[in-house]
């Protein structure tokens, strides 16, 4: 076999993802918020896109300052230099400039600042977390050095609920003390504000709560200490029993364990709130529906007109130059004609969601019909990943409420009359059936199964409890009520 090089002209059909088509894909799948984001970063890297105030022609409404507009805004006055014998040649700095004129406590400030005025601490990024919390409490304490290592240790590992991930062996291997020293050092942690904090399970939190209550010798404490899975159960009949006292009394006591929080270390949780901002409105105006995209917010978008007279009169301007300005003005203009087919993409999706799905938008969520994302895919003509891209992260607020436009595929299934129904449905159907039970006699899974058997939805009780678990509901025994 000879190796050789020779050229050979071949015939190939295959999709080139160029720069501008990944960009238009990408944009595709951004939601509300992250659109915005992607807006500004492109203005900022983009010289030949601009804000426009004026009426849109391109993308949207925006009430936001042009870039023309905000040249006329005045910079702030610099500080006169120091008089005397040698000037400074750097102006004096004035540093009531630099203080916190709304902290009554720390102020160069003559008067005395409204009592509503925020404070400095208003504006940190993120509040303390649980352990600086606890960190904070330890510093008034006169501990020795080496209680402190062997307490900061046990900080470092509570979990995000504030329980202890670890056991008391695991300390003593670490810090090479008894076991009797290192429960003496838990305690001293589990005495710390917020009460519960280091337990190792959600029973030894309650019963420190209620510790720190001086409820020792209650029923509320007898029955966490002793019939927590009765509790868990709620099976209060049975507590009463054991524990020979009435009902009446049991339930007064669980109102007290119920005012107790299972995690304490939750409320010092930094996690971030995401808020959801619709896409895309959806009115029912005189018995028709009518669809707006949500354009609030987002900047209106122009080409640079002092750029495109540079590049069409090519004064002052080598050929690097011009050659950059004009490839950023291709960009500019396919940048802006992405986001117009993005806007009219998700218009058309949710033109046809309101089409498929029309009962659900007049009847409720007991309507809504089996819908696949071929079904839109073909209706609209696009294809199937385009539909996928579009409704992924996706919100419409509708009169029924705000809903992700993946709510609306559901699968279908049979029912006994040879018809089908979404499986999002009979989910919804489920939890109205759960929500009117009788507390003191709640449904099984077996016995929902029947009824919707008797609505001609024929599913198996594991199915049901398939979709109540999606649905966060709890088994019966969790349920019952005594």
């Amino acid at each position: 076999m000879v190796l050789e090089l020779r050229q050979q002209l071949k015939l190939v059909q295959k999709l080139v993802m160029t720069p501008q088509l990944r960009q238009a894909i990408k944009l595709l799948q951004l939601n509300r918020l992250e659109l915005t984001e992607a807006l500004q970063t492109e203005i900022e890297q983009n010289p030949l896109l601009e804000e426009s105030s004026e009426e849109p022609n391109l993308l949207t409404k925006s009430d936001s300052l042009s870039l023309e507009e905000t040249k006329d805004v005045p910079e702030p006055a610099v500080t006169s230099q120091v008089p005397g014998d040698a000037p400074s040649s750097v102006g004096e700095i004035n540093w009531e400039d630099y203080a916190n004129n709304f902290d009554s406590d720390f102020s160069f400030a003559h008067e005395r600042p409204p009592a509503d005025a925020p404070s400095q601490f208003d504006f940190i990024s993120s509040k303390p977390g649980l352990i600086a919390h606890l960190q904070w409490q330890l510093s008034h304490l006169n501990l020795k050095e080496n209680d402190l290592n062997i307490i900061f240790f046990i900080i470092g590992n509570l979990e995000n609920h504030g329980f202890l991930a670890i056991d008391i062996p695991d300390i003593c291997t670490y810090a090479g003390v008894s076991e009797e020293t290192a429960e003496q050092l838990l305690r001293l942690v589990q005495n710390l504000d917020p009460p519960g904090i280091a337990a190792r399970n959600v029973r030894e939190s309650l019963l420190l709560q209620l510790e720190r209550r001086e409820l020792e010798s209650s029923l509320a404490y007898t029955i966490v200490s002793e019939h927590m899975n009765l509790l868990e159960t709620r099976n209060y009949a049975l507590i009463a029993r054991k524990t020979g006292s009435t009902v009446r009394n049991v339930m007064k006591d669980i109102e007290v364990i119920t005012s107790l929080t299972p995690f304490p270390g939750n409320e010092f949780s930094n996690e971030h709130i995401h808020y959801i901002v619709p896409d895309v409105y959806v009115y029912k105006i005189n018995g028709e529906y009518l669809i707006q995209l949500n354009n609030d917010g987002l900047p209106q978008l122009k080409l640079s007109s002092e750029y495109q007279k540079m590049i069409k009169k090519k004064k002052n301007l080598n050929a690097e130059s011009l050659g950059y300005l004009k490839e950023k003005k291709r960009n500019a203009e396919w940048f802006i004609k992405s986001i117009q087919q993005r806007q009219r993409t998700i218009y058309k999706v949710m033109k046809s969601l309101l089409k498929f799905q029309r009962d659900f938008f007049e009847y409720g969520p007991g309507h809504l019909k089996p819908l696949i994302l071929r079904d839109v895919a073909e209706d609209i003509e696009m294809h199937e990943s385009t539909v996928s891209r579009v409704t992924s992260n996706k919100y419409a607020h509708t009169p029924l409420g705000i809903y992700e436009l993946k709510y609306f595929f559901s699968t279908a299934v049979a029912t006994t009359d040879g018809d089908t129904v979404a499986s999002e449905s009979i989910r919804n159907r489920i939890r109205q059936l759960i929500q009117n039970e009788n507390p003191a006699k709640p449904l099984s899974d077996n016995k929902i199964s029947k009824i919707l058997f008797g609505e001609n939805i024929k599913v198996a009780r594991r199915t049901v409890a398939k979709y109540r678990d999606q649905i966060g509901i709890l088994p019966v025994k969790y349920r019952r009520k005594k």
